[in-house]
């Protein structure tokens, strides 16, 4: 008789090792970045199309375009914008555009995507949006593209900025 492997015979003797036992996580998955500035930020992942990390060749100049717009870029046969996001968010510190490779967070709105290119991608996080404070210490013209912060350390006054895709996406500052 051939023996089976024992997740396959079903006799009921199903031990799981604690250690591998992954807690169910609370809240949404988000994805982390930071800003030239070092300020932390968060994207709904499900807004999310894609993260790249791409030679700034890749990204192709507009002539007298928008200072915050660094180009277009071609995503699969689509053309979209790419915006340095700190300065798309009022941020004086532009993005350094001299290194091999830089992140770009391809957001998508009804068919509608967008590039956001950032310092540092972070990571993906589960978040709990009901836990959202209205964000604080807060430049007018960041205002209107965030849903709220995290407080993650009271000491140091260190915030977690939830930053609202569909503003971003249909903000008047795309056309410059």
């Amino acid at each position: 008789m051939v023996s089976k492997p024992d997740f396959l015979s079903g006799s009921g003797q199903d031990h799981f090792r604690p250690e591998l036992q992954v807690e169910s996580p609370e809240g949404e998955l988000h994805l982390r970045f930071y800003i030239p500035s070092h300020q932390e930020f968060a994207l709904p992942a499900t807004g999310i199309r894609e993260v790249l990390e791409l030679s700034p060749d890749r990204i192709t100049p507009i002539p007298n375009a928008s200072p915050l717009l660094l180009g277009t870029l071609n995503l699969r046969g689509r053309v979209i914008w790419v915006a340095d996001l700190g300065q798309f968010l009022g941020e004086g510190t532009a993005l350094n555009t001299d290194r091999a490779e830089i992140p770009v967070i391809a957001i998508e709105e009804q068919e509608t995507i967008v590039g956001l290119a950032v310092e540092e991608v972070g990571g993906m996080d589960w978040l709990d949006v009901q836990h959202l404070m209205p964000p604080t210490n807060l430049p007018d013209t960041m205002a209107p593209f965030l849903r709220g912060e995290w407080l993650l350390g009271a000491k140091n006054n260190q915030c977690l900025r939830l930053l609202d895709q569909t503003a971003i996406v249909r903000s008047a500052r795309w056309a410059g």
